[in-house]
């Protein structure tokens, strides 16, 4: 039994039973990822995959308890390794950091200039997707935090912290007929194309939740995932956008004008998530810390121990 047979078996359920894609994920052939299921199950004596010819379908009783022991001995080992360099007294690694193009814009930068700071051996690498995505690189220890507003809360697998809440804002070119109402509503909103997140991102949620609540149907035009991208297609007249508060620092250079609209969106909270289970090195914890200060490590280590 070896760690390459374990992560054959971990990553062939991750990716839905495509040994190609295993492959793909582990860096080497797909004759090669049978050969190390194959062996573990020979040597275990259980068929671990449900086969048809070759191709696996999908996992056994007995493999279903297999997968669960093999994910704990995994998580373990990379425990065993960040423990390690932790006692040792390397203050050197790579934070990896999923999230959103909002948070890596608008919300990390200030963050991670202050997390170099006190760590300045650390490398941090961000990676951008979808709140889905995101939850996935996090379980599969391809990253150390999730960031999100989406999401991160429903994954069992995941210790999610909240951060700090946010609210949407209209944004409008110059003129805009919209500008001269003095309570801006719903209706108002409807009656004109609109340009927002796309289903799933930065709170699009409570932006649909709005509308259908009030029984109002609305002509979304263009979504994207980018809120920069939103305020450039609202600048060239496309419709009207709505986006995270946070984002508008940049409707100034775009010429477009920004309206409250708290009073029509629910609030949204950023989360920040790790895998459940995992041993968290003291620079991730800092930067957790430095990312939302209303917390403390006694939170951080009961979170851990019992769950968010």
């Amino acid at each position: 039994m070896n760690f390459q047979q374990l992560r054959s078996i971990r990553e062939a359920t991750r990716c839905g039973f495509n040994l190609t894609e295993v492959a793909h994920v582990l860096f080497t052939s797909q004759p090669g990822v049978s050969r190390q299921i194959r062996e573990l199950e020979d040597e275990l004596g259980v068929e671990i995959f449900e086969r048809n010819g070759k191709r696996l379908t999908g996992l056994t009783d007995p493999g279903k308890g297999i997968v669960e022991i093999i994910d704990r001995l995994l998580i373990e080992a990379e425990n065993l390794r960040q423990a390690s360099e932790e006692y040792a007294g390397k203050k050197s690694g790579t934070l990896t950091i999923a999230t959103t193009h909002t948070q890596a814009r608008y919300v990390l930068p200030k963050v991670v200039q202050a997390f170099r700071a006190a760590f300045p051996e650390v490398r941090i690498a961000l990676q951008q997707s979808s709140p889905e995505h995101i939850a996935e690189w996090v379980l599969s220890g391809k990253a150390d935090v999730g960031i999100a507003t989406e999401g991160l809360s429903q994954f069992e697998e995941l210790v999610s912290f909240p951060c700090y809440s946010w609210s949407h804002a209209v944004v409008v070119p110059q003129g805009h007929p919209l500008l001269a109402l003095t309570s801006l509503s719903l209706q108002d909103l409807a009656a004109y194309p609109l340009i927002t997140y796309d289903v799933g991102f930065t709170g699009r949620g409570h932006i649909d939740a709005a509308f259908r609540e009030a029984g109002i149907a609305t002509d979304i035009v263009l979504t994207a995932m980018d809120s920069d991208v939103i305020q450039q297609y609202v600048a060239l007249g496309l419709g009207v956008g709505i986006v995270a508060s946070m984002a508008i620092e940049s409707s100034r250079y775009n010429g477009l004008q920004a309206i409250a609209a708290t009073h029509l969106f629910a609030a949204n909270v950023t989360r920040l998530a790790v895998r459940r289970g995992a041993y968290l090195r003291s620079y991730t914890c800092d930067f957790i810390l430095q990312f939302a200060p209303e917390l403390t490590r006694g939170d951080i280590d009961s979170a851990m121990r019992h769950g968010v």
